[in-house]
């Protein structure tokens, strides 16, 4: 397992170490409830989105890999564990970060946080009275499985029980090679930088 940091923490937000990876994002009105508030559940796309401008910044092509034979690999969200701390509000400007990253053989476990940016407040700075919410998303690695089996003429307007809706349309895989180098590329090059 590689992580940024080689001391133990209970929670990324409790260690003094420079985030992997911050990026500022303006919040509007389609964030918010009609009192001017970020419903909760745009923190996730916060969240998101910060983690595809990182994968991006890396040079590689979002979530979505293809292989040499032509399959597709991609990533789900398997858990999302957030705290709220404060509300963020229209028109405010934030600090999305990536504090932590943990790779397993199957999945990406992503430690993040949002802050408050002020305007006299550099925005790597880690001020705990900004600190409007955090989060531990587990994304998993998937295949498509892109052959779906046609249905015969015979399963067709029969009661014979539909097993589409059982069937997964994807499988587990390992992370692919390029993305796991690439990340242990970026942690390592964060924690030499802080040496």
């Amino acid at each position: 397992m590689t992580t940024i940091n080689q001391k133990n923490t209970t929670s990324a937000m409790n260690d003094d170490t420079k985030p992997l990876f911050t990026k500022d994002y303006n919040v509007y009105i389609n964030h918010t409830d009609a009192g001017g508030i970020v419903y909760h559940a745009n923190h996730l796309v916060f969240f998101e989105n910060c983690r595809r401008d990182w994968f991006t910044e890396l040079g590689l092509n979002g979530y979505f890999l293809q292989t040499d034979s032509g399959e597709v690999q991609h990533f789900v969200v398997s858990q999302a564990d957030l705290q709220y701390k404060r509300a963020i509000l229209l028109d405010e400007v934030i600090s999305v970060r990536i504090d932590k990253v943990e790779l397993k053989p199957a999945s990406i476990i992503f430690y993040q946080s949002i802050y408050r940016n002020l305007p006299n407040h550099s925005t790597t700075e880690t001020d705990d009275s900004q600190l409007l919410s955090s989060t531990k998303i587990v994304i998993a690695c998937v295949q498509n499985l892109v052959k779906p089996e046609p249905m015969s003429n015979d399963e067709i307007g029969s009661d014979k029980p539909d097993t589409s809706a059982t069937t997964p349309p994807m499988r587990p895989i390992r992370v692919p090679k390029k993305l796991r180098v690439t990340i242990e590329q970026a942690i390592s090059e964060q924690v030499h930088g802080q040496q």
